[in-house]
C-alpha cells in the first residue's frame, strides 16, 4: 500500500507540475497574443492617424490652391478692368488731341504716309477720314497729300468713317485696306498696349496671359 500511495502521490505531483507548466505557457501565450493585438491595434491607429493627417493636408492644400486660383482670377479681372479703363481713357485723350490742329495734322500726315507705304507704287488709293477731319481737310486735300505722300494719287473718300482720328487707306475696289485710325492701331497693338499698361499699374506683375480673362 505504501508503494501504491507513493505512486499516486508521484503521479499527482507530476500532474500538478504539468498543469502549472501548461498554465504558465497559456498565460505567456495570452500575454503574447494581447501584446501582439495591442501592437497591431496601435499600428493600425497610427496608420489611420497618418492617413487622416495626409487626407487633411491634401484637403488643406487643395483649399489653399483653390483660394489662390480664385484670388488670382480676381486680381486678373481687376487688372483687365483697369487696363481696359485706361485704354478707353486713351481714346478720350486722342479725341482731345485731334482738336489741336497744329499737333494733330502732322501726325495724321504721318499716318497717311505710313499706310501708303503698304501699297505698291502707282496704285490709286482712297483715304477715309472721320467727319471732322474730312470737313477740315476737304478744301485742301490735294495739297495735304502732296505734303505728306508726294507722288502718290490718293482720293478723299466720299463718306466719313466712325473713328476718333487717323485714316483708313484702301484700294478703290476695297480689296486691300490699312486701318490707321486710332482704334485700328490700338486693336493691332492691343497685347503690347495691355502689357505696357499692366507693367505701369502693377510693376513686376505683368502677365499677357491675363488677356484671356474678361
Amino acid at each position: 500500500m505504501d508503494q501504491v500511495t507513493e505512486l499516486e502521490s508521484a503521479i499527482l505531483q507530476r500532474a500538478n507540475r504539468l498543469a502549472a507548466e501548461f498554465k504558465q505557457r497559456a498565460e505567456r501565450s495570452r500575454d503574447n497574443i494581447l501584446r501582439e493585438a495591442s501592437d497591431r491595434l496601435r499600428l493600425r491607429e497610427e496608420r489611420e492617424v497618418l492617413l487622416a493627417k495626409a487626407l487633411a493636408e491634401r484637403a488643406y492644400r487643395r483649399q489653399v490652391q483653390a483660394n489662390e486660383l480664385k484670388l488670382r482670377a480676381q486680381m486678373d479681372q481687376v487688372r483687365w478692368n483697369l487696363a481696359k479703363e485706361v485704354q478707353d481713357r486713351m481714346l478720350g485723350r486722342a479725341r482731345e488731341f485731334t482738336r489741336d490742329a497744329e499737333r494733330y495734322l502732322p501726325l495724321l500726315g504721318r499716318l497717311l504716309a505710313s499706310a501708303a507705304r503698304e501699297f505698291p507704287e502707282g496704285l490709286e488709293l482712297v483715304a477715309e477720314l472721320n467727319a471732322e477731319d474730312r470737313a477740315r481737310l476737304s478744301p485742301r486735300w490735294v495739297e495735304f497729300v502732296q505734303e505728306n505722300v508726294p507722288g502718290r494719287t490718293i482720293a478723299l473718300g466720299a463718306e466719313p468713317v466712325p473713328s476718333s482720328g487717323g485714316v483708313v487707306l484702301r484700294t478703290p475696289d476695297n480689296r486691300i485696306r490699312v486701318d490707321n485710325t486710332f482704334e485700328g492701331r490700338m486693336q493691332r497693338l492691343d497685347i503690347r498696349i495691355y502689357q505696357t499698361i499692366v507693367e505701369r499699374l502693377f510693376p513686376g506683375q505683368a502677365d499677357v496671359q491675363s488677356l484671356t480673362i474678361g
